[in-house]
Formats: C-alpha cells, sequence, structure tokens
C-alpha cells in the first residue's frame, strides 16, 4: 500500500515541520519506506510552502505530486492551488479557522475540518496548529503509532517542547471548545 499526502500553506504555519514529522515518526514506528520532499516559495514567513511525503510498503521514487491520496491545507490558496491533485475518493484535511468550507466544490471526496488555527489559540500557543493538524492526521489515518511520534517528538525538539505537543495538549484537546468535523 502507498499514501501519498500534500501538506500545503503560508510560510510559519509549520508546513515543512508537520510533513518532516509525520516522515520521521513514521520511519521509527513502522516498518514502512518514507519519502520527504519540501517546495518553498520566494519567502520563508509568508510565502507558499508545501511538501510531499509519501509512505509505502514498497520503495519509494521521487515524489510526483500529481495526484494525492490526502491533502492538508492550512490556507485558502493552498486549497485552489492542490484540490484538483486529490484523487477522487481522497481525503481532504482542512484547517476550518482560515479555509471557508464553501470554497470545496468537489463532492466526490471525503473532508475533515478541523479549527487547529482556533485550538492553537485556546492552548495558549500558536505555533502548535500543525502538530494538531497532524494529530488531526494521523488519527483517521492508517499510521497510528503514538509512541513513534512520542519518541520522534522527544528527539527532534527540545524538551520544554514536548508537554505541549503531548500530554498537555491531550487535555487541552479534551477540553477545547473546537473539534475537528468530517463531512
Amino acid at each position: 500500500m502507498e499514501t501519498n499526502l500534500c501538506v500545503a500553506g503560508f510560510g510559519g504555519q509549520g508546513v515543512m515541520t508537520l510533513g518532516k514529522f509525520l516522515a520521521s515518526a513514521t520511519c521509527d514506528s513502522t516498518d514502512k519506506n518514507v519519502t520527504f520532499f519540501p517546495s518553498y516559495g520566494a519567502e520563508q514567513r509568508g510565502g507558499t510552502a508545501n511538501c510531499f511525503v509519501v509512505i509505502s510498503d514498497e520503495m519509494v521514487g521521487a515524489p510526483l505530486g500529481d495526484v494525492m491520496d490526502d491533502l492538508i491545507v492550512m490556507n485558502g490558496p493552498s486549497l485552489q492551488k492542490f484540490l484538483p491533485t486529490l484523487k477522487q475518493g481522497g481525503t481532504l484535511f482542512i484547517n476550518s479557522s482560515i479555509v471557508p468550507e464553501e470554497d470545496i466544490d468537489r463532492t466526490d471526496i471525503k473532508v475533515v475540518k478541523a479549527p487547529v488555527t482556533e485550538m492553537a489559540l485556546e492552548m495558549g500557543n500558536a505555533k502548535v496548529l500543525n502538530v494538531i493538524m497532524l494529530g488531526v492526521y494521523v488519527v483517521p489515518s492508517a499510521i497510528k503509532s503514538p509512541k513513534g511520534f512520542a519518541i520522534t517528538a522527544a528527539r527532534t525538539h527540545e524538551s520544554k517542547a514536548v508537554p505541549l505537543n503531548s500530554s498537555e495538549s491531550s487535555e487541552n484537546r479534551n477540553d477545547a471548545k473546537s473539534s475537528p468535523s468530517i463531512r
């Protein structure tokens, strides 16, 4: 089985970190093959940013980016640019805090809406919106190894950031007014 994912947004939303973290955690917690391919716009903060992650049971070649199984979009322009690449029956994950659902003109896909910007602000740290979206993506996907993600978090993040991104986020997620919804 192979899963092709595109993560897209603007610089500063943690798009690259989300993709790289997903790739690393998948390597740490499964026996799957993974490719991570970043693509930056002209600017880092505020410019376009997207990356491709391919997770497969087989060897992975270069990610093509023309047909996606899953698509995570963090802003409206990314939705317009990458929605045509999502295959029929694929899953679209949107940051519903800033991506209007009415901009989704397809009925042949599954849509998972999560107000991740709102949720991050409720937690008191806007910088964790990408980690929240990662959690939204991982839960319904075939990549389910919280232990692997905890190992990767401990290895790749400063120790002071890990509690916010793991145990505290679980507590806050349970208390949050906002939660993901599926259409």
